[in-house]
């Protein structure tokens, strides 16, 4: 399953882009409509996706994806009927897609237990927003285990021992964190967004993908020029929160991703 993944920003890189990978928290706008959603952003460029999982208490995520996450949760979503989303997502678009989570779910359910379920489902890999490297290991060998990857965070703060420990990991990619701070969108890309992804190619081959407050088509592009994938969360998020019904909410999609997806061009 990972392998997919690898072979999506492979592919990227062979075409001189970085690939995109739409982030949307499952069960938007509601269970019925969530899959048009990701079928929506598959047409209209995206490469693969990050799949959120709602939980409670975001720590990592700013106000639009916890208000998504309780809407969501309102709605019925849990971890097995987000894992069922992916299951149909890989399915019926032929994507590969990762599943972002918390790490209390995943010890509730067992990582080992967790990580088969995200393979059975045809995820990619697992991005835990709030483990840190050094206490991957459990979670890590569940992932390799069940042939999923472990996706490991790096930030304009990391300071270059703890980089060579994230990279000696080998993680499925390394999410580089383009803003310090929670998730959500900013005006204007990170200049130091371009010095870490540098720094974490100049240490290691394992993919970097940038996200965090990557929220505009000329942000994502700067993030595009240093790097193997960028991640666009908030700004999409915001987009299904605010549309009056879940067609309406595709078409804005649409539009978003099609304009990204121009966007990560080099």
């Amino acid at each position: 399953m990972a392998e997919r993944m690898r072979n999506m920003i492979a592919a990227a890189r062979a075409e001189n882009r970085a690939a995109l990978m739409p982030f949307m928290t499952s069960g938007l706008p509601d269970p019925t409509a969530a899959l048009d959603m990701f079928i929506a952003m598959a047409e209209s460029g995206a490469d693969g996706f990050e799949v959120g999982i709602p939980y409670s208490d975001p720590l990592m995520d700013g106000p639009t994806i916890h208000e998504a996450g309780l809407r969501a949760l309102a709605k019925g979503a849990t971890p097995y009927s987000s894992l069922q989303l992916v299951e149909r997502v890989v399915a019926t678009t032929g994507k590969p897609a990762v599943v972002m989570t918390y790490v209390n779910p995943v010890l509730a359910i067992g990582p080992a237990r967790f990580a088969e379920h995200v393979a059975a489902a045809g995820g990619s890999g697992l991005i835990i927003a709030d483990l840190p490297a050094d206490e991957s290991d459990e979670i890590a060998a569940a992932c390799r285990a069940a042939g999923i990857g472990l996706v490991l965070f790096v930030a304009p703060t990391t300071d270059d021992v703890r980089l060579a420990e994230v990279v000696a990991r080998d993680p499925l990619f390394v999410y580089g964190v383009a803003q310090l701070g929670v998730t959500g969108r900013r005006d204007h890309a990170s200049s130091r967004a371009a010095a870490l992804a540098a720094r974490i190619r100049a240490s290691s081959d394992v993919p970097v993908v940038l996200g965090v407050g990557i929220s505009t088509p000329a942000a994502a592009h700067e993030a595009a020029l240093v790097s193997d994938g960028v991640i666009v969360g908030s700004a999409l998020v915001r987009r299904v929160l605010d549309a009056p019904e879940p067609k309406a909410a595709a078409r804005d999609l649409a539009a978003a991703v099609a304009d990204l997806a121009a966007a990560v061009r080099h």
